[in-house]
This record gives C-alpha cells, sequence and structure tokens, in this order.
C-alpha cells in the first residue's frame, strides 16, 4: 500500500467479520449504472450485454464509481441472469428490460437445463474480476455477486424482470416438488459460479434475493431458506465473506441468520436497531438507506447516513442503500451520501 492511502479492504473486511473498526465501510447496490455520466458515455457504443461480457469494459465501468464518489468497494459489473444464460436459457437485454427466452414452464425444462463450467462458460466474469484487480490494486475490496435461486427461479420462470411473479408463485403452489429441483439445479450452479469469482479475486460475494418478500415464512424455510443455505455453505471453506442481501426480508432475519451468510443486507424497512437486537453479533449487517433520500437536500442525505449509522453503533455495518441507486439520483447526492457515511463514525467519536 502507497503511505497515507487507506486499505479500505481491509476496512471492509473487519466489518464483515465484526471486527473493530476506525469507521464503517460504504458502498452503494448498483453503483456502476445510468445515474453516472461515464456509464452512459461507455453504454453509448456498447449492449449491456457487450459491457457484461467484454472483460476490459466491465472492468472499467465497475471501477467508475470508485473514482466518481469514493466508495469502499467495487461490485463486479455483470447480471445476474448470466448463470440463467449458462445453464442454458437464451437471453437478451433490451432498452425495456431483460427477456428470457424459453422461460421455465414445464418439468422437461427444468430437465433440459444444464450444468456448466464456469471457467469456460462464464470466465468473462472472473477476468473482468482479475482486470479490476490489476487496476486498482490490493488495498480495496472486489465484490462478485449472484442472485439468490428464489429470485433467479422467478426470473426462469417468468422470463423477464418485470415485477411479476404470480407463475412462480403458481408453481411453488401447484409444484412444489418441481420447484425444489429447480431451485436445487440453481443453487448448484450459482456456487460454481461463486466459487469461480472467488478464485479470480473476488474478496467477498453477495447474493441478491430480490423476490423474498413475496415469500411467506413457511415458504421461505421449506423452500428458498434450504436453497440459499445450500450456495453458502458449499462456499463456506472459502475466505470471502458472504453478503445475503434480501427485499422485504424483516420477517424472515432469523431464517436468514441461519443461511451461512456472514452479513444481512437489509431493505428499507428493516429497522436496523430492531435487526441488530434480533441477531445479537451472528452476523453484520449491511444497509438500509432508503435510496429515495439520495433524491432530497444533501443535508437530509447526511442525515440518512448518520442515523443509520447510530442504530448499529458503527459495530458490524457496512452503510448502503436499502436496494439499488436510482437512476435520476445526482451524483453529487451520491457522493454525500458516502461521504457522509466515511465521517459518520470519526464524528461521533470526537
Amino acid at each position: 500500500m502507497t503511505p497515507g492511502v487507506e486499505n479500505t479492504k481491509e476496512l471492509f473486511l473487519r466489518a464483515c467479520r465484526f471486527e473493530p473498526i476506525e469507521r464503517v465501510p460504504v458502498w452503494i447496490m448498483r453503483q456502476a449504472g445510468r445515474y453516472l455520466p461515464e456509464y452512459q458515455a461507455v453504454r453509448a457504443h456498447h449492449t449491456f450485454l457487450e459491457i457484461c461480457k467484454t472483460p476490459e469494459l466491465a472492468a472499467e465501468v465497475s471501477i467508475q464509481p470508485h473514482r466518481a464518489l469514493g466508495v469502499d468497494a467495487i461490485i463486479v459489473f455483470s447480471d445476474i441472469l448470466i448463470v440463467a444464460e449458462a445453464m442454458g436459457l437464451p437471453l437478451d437485454v433490451p432498452d425495456s428490460g431483460p427477456i428470457l427466452g424459453e422461460p421455465i414452464r414445464h418439468s422437461s425444462a427444468v430437465r433440459r437445463l444444464h450444468r456448466f463450467d464456469p471457467e469456460r462458460e462464464t470466465r468473462f466474469v472472473g477476468d473482468a474480476i482479475r482486470a479490476i484487480r490489476k487496476e486498482i490494486g490490493p488495498g480495496v475490496p472486489v465484490i462478485g455477486f449472484a442472485g439468490a435461486p428464489w429470485t433467479l427461479a422467478c426470473y426462469m420462470i417468468e422470463g423477464q424482470t418485470r415485477g411479476d411473479v404470480s407463475r412462480a408463485k403458481q408453481m411453488l403452489r401447484d409444484e412444489p416438488e418441481l420447484l425444489r429441483e429447480l431451485l436445487g439445479r440453481i443453487a448448484e450452479a450459482t456456487a460454481s459460479d461463486l466459487e469461480m469469482q472467488i478464485c479470480a479475486g473476488a474478496d467477498a460475494i453477495q447474493l441478491f434475493d430480490t423476490w423474498a418478500g413475496e415469500l411467506s415464512q413457511q415458504e421461505y424455510d421449506t423452500m428458498e431458506g434450504p436453497a440459499t443455505q445450500r450456495v453458502l455453505q458449499t462456499l463456506g471453506s472459502r475466505s470471502a465473506p458472504k453478503i445475503l442481501y434480501a427485499k422485504g426480508s424483516a420477517r424472515h432475519l432469523e431464517s436468514m441468520a441461519k443461511s451461512g451468510a456472514d452479513v444481512l443486507s437489509v431493505d428499507w424497512n428493516t429497522d436496523l436497531a430492531d435487526a441488530r437486537k434480533r441477531l445479537g453479533r451472528k452476523v453484520a449487517l449491511q444497509g438500509n438507506v432508503d435510496p429515495s433520500k439520495l433524491l432530497g437536500p444533501v443535508e437530509e442525505i447526511e442525515r440518512a447516513a448518520r442515523e443509520a449509522i447510530e442504530k448499529t453503533s458503527g459495530l458490524g455495518h457496512i452503510l448502503n442503500l436499502g436496494h439499488g441507486i436510482l437512476p435520476n439520483t445526482p451524483v453529487e447526492s451520491a457522493r454525500a451520501f458516502v461521504h457522509a457515511g466515511k465521517a459518520a463514525m470519526t464524528a461521533a467519536r470526537t
């Protein structure tokens, strides 16, 4: 490390492990994207999938928020549907949103899904991680990611990502064993893909479970919980901390804590103080400022960051949003959030 340059990798990893930290690390979900002019400039010349599958482009847009905002971690630019494509579903990403051809509707479609070798089929993600690491050096953490089994199953069944998961819930109700088989196949493929990302240099991994809130407690415990646990426990021997994000997660916190995750990332409807009270020091927490706060005055953004950290006393906490950053967020507002998070614990100690 260059003298005087903060090692945010060590800071981030210590927060994940509930170890003492001098301040709370901060990054932003969906931090590379449409709100950044730098990203728009790249996107003007390349499709979304071109960026995902061209390691030097994926590395460039992954690093852009680190340069522009000063975030403490870099998450590789990719998409959770990359795993679905590698399993055999054709993927297209027009401006209207991702579309999976040949969606899963019958048992024959589930059984046509195939195992894949991540070193061949999704190697571009690993190559992007290696390119990021080469560019930024050893002192900044790189995060790899994938979709949690239930969420990826929803998209594979629906064939799109536009907010309606009624077909997936129908399969859950009418053909639970078929859904269980699908979740198992996804879990196996996801674990293999994440192992590749860790071997490529990811310092931590995050599972995104966007549709966890659609499940009752019993459904989560009998379907999604075991599948997620299978992914994370497969990675258990790896040193990289494991983060589990679930939208609508408040009622599933205790179940999520049993998954093998080191960090639970919670949405903005979950009270961080209540989460810490319920979970104790079993797992660290990540989150959870409402993304819409970043559309307001700087004073409110700074207050939201400070209040989130106060709820955990800055221990075992990674500051983040409770969902992805909104595309119309001003860059200066995102920067204010990051700077407020970095300053909050220091200010509280002085």
